[in-house]
């Protein structure tokens, strides 16, 4: 075995004693196993939901992107980022106070019973789209730790998302989200590490980062600020991509995995200083991955005779001996698997909370359920033909259209009917589903009809009454 491998595994059992470690302290109740009883510390919250964020497609998908994209695509992560800052400043406070005030452990039974009602119906729809979205999402981070693994290791495809399977399995099923948020945290710092030392070596070899930006101007059209293949020419495509990335961003706020993370906060009085590890770890990390894309087209300059989503294994095969090739790889399996793992755990919250008729509480048989996902996630990676990047997109939007518009509201402090919200969530779905399926996601993010469609469903009787009140 190479020292690869050896340097891959040993960051691989580290992650795996995190997580088998967060079983001591274990409640052994159901509201423990899904949001480890209200009990995070904000920084574990803040690096946890991070990690959960930039995925295995930020190692593999955002810098294959950056590859055949070039400068053009910093609009992502300025979009992105904007987008997810202005939701916090109004979402994420009020969702740990609704989730504390209703005592739900799920997204969908937090949104559903936000005002202390008991719209069941609304809370089956949730879950239901909720397993559908993030089961497909799980299987991408399957796909992108197997893409790694089958670079630097010769591994075959399947091996990695196996791999990762039986990881996610082992963790989840020993402390449920404790045991996610803690390897998240270990995770994350793999993660950045991992992406600084390629970028500053990368650089390094170029002689500096005036000579590297030189040679980047020496690609045609690398260094431009849009893209080249824009819908519309000019101002008006720029400013339709930036728009859809900026809603990509906002779009967070419909991401189970994700806000849960903020629903397991210890106090809601230590938000900010979650969001504050949050943002910080964020955008550093993104300003690495950016800088490690737009680098791999020099290393990489024959654009025509590889997959671009395999372009940082590549690049950190050519430039680091074998240990450091072996963190890599480390940082983009733990980036897939810290998502993976925050995906699994939802759905099933979904199945055993929201979905069945009658709760599930018994602990044995959450994690079963846990496993049973992660074995569908796994079928789905296996026979997979899509790229990380557009599967990762088709959920994000998908899930984004169906639920931030009702949370929107909920947080505005709108109380919009049983019949209003199921009509709302299923139009924001539908929008962003045609709107894919037409082909239109080239002319503008399909989230942002499908959250403006949401929220003018759900602006209709508010409407209508203000109109008869008068």
């Amino acid at each position: 075995m190479n020292g690869i491998a050896f340097s891959f595994i040993g960051f691989l059992l580290c992650f795996t004693c995190i997580g088998l470690a967060s079983a001591w302290f274990s409640r052994g109740t159901k509201e423990d196993y899904y949001l480890a009883s209200g009990s995070m510390r904000p920084w574990l919250v803040g690096l946890s939901a991070v990690a959960t964020n930039n995925s295995g497609y930020m190692f593999i998908g955002v810098i294959g992107y950056t590859y055949v994209t070039g400068l053009a695509s910093i609009w992502l992560m300025i979009g992105w980022i904007a987008g997810d800052f202005l939701a916090s400043l109004y979402v994420h406070s009020r969702l740990r106070q609704a989730t504390e005030a209703s005592g739900e452990i799920s997204y969908a039974g937090v949104l559903s019973r936000w005002h202390g009602q008991n719209f069941s119906t609304l809370q089956r729809l949730i879950g239901v789209i909720s397993l559908l979205f993030l089961v497909t999402y799980a299987a991408a981070q399957l796909v992108a730790g197997g893409k790694a693994l089958h670079v630097l290791l010769d591994w075959p495809l399947w091996s990695g998302s196996v791999a990762g399977a039986i990881l996610v399995s082992l963790y989840c099923f020993a402390g449920g989200i404790r045991a996610s948020i803690w390897t998240d945290a270990a995770q994350s710092i793999v993660m950045i590490v991992a992406m600084g030392t390629l970028l500053v070596v990368a650089v390094m070899n170029l002689g500096g980062a005036s000579n590297a930006i030189e040679q980047m101007h020496a690609v045609e059209g690398f260094m431009d600020w849009l893209p080249k293949d824009l819908a519309f020419p000019g101002l008006l495509g720029g400013g339709l991509f930036v728009l859809s990335w900026l809603f990509a961003g906002f779009s967070v706020i419909g991401q189970p995995h994700i806000m849960v993370r903020f629903m397991t906060l210890d106090s809601t009085g230590n938000m900010r200083q979650a969001k504050l590890w949050y943002y910080f770890w964020f955008i550093m990390f993104y300003l690495m991955a950016t800088g490690v894309g737009m680098l791999s087209r020099i290393y990489l300059s024959d654009s025509g005779t590889f997959d671009a989503e395999l372009a940082l294994p590549l690049m950190a095969q050519q430039l680091l001996p074998s240990v450091l090739v072996g963190l890599i790889l480390a940082g983009i399996f733990a980036a897939a698997m810290s998502t993976a793992d925050s995906l699994v755990l939802s759905c099933s919250a979904a199945v055993t909370h929201d979905i069945l008729p009658d709760k599930v509480e018994r602990t044995w048989l959450l994690k079963l359920t846990t496993v049973l996902i992660t074995g569908l996630a796994l079928l789905i990676a296996l026979s997979n033909n899509q790229s990380v990047f557009s599967m990762v997109i088709m959920a994000w939007s998908g899930l984004a259209s169906a639920f931030a518009p009702l949370l929107i509201f909920l947080c505005l402090g709108k109380r919009p009917s049983q019949i209003n919200s199921i009509i709302a969530v299923l139009t924001g779905f539908t929008v962003a589903l045609l709107w894919r399926f037409l082909g239109l996601q080239e002319v503008i993010y399909e989230g942002l009809p499908g959250i403006i469609a949401g929220l003018s469903v759900l602006s209709v009787p508010q409407f209508v009454r203000a109109r008869v009140s008068r």
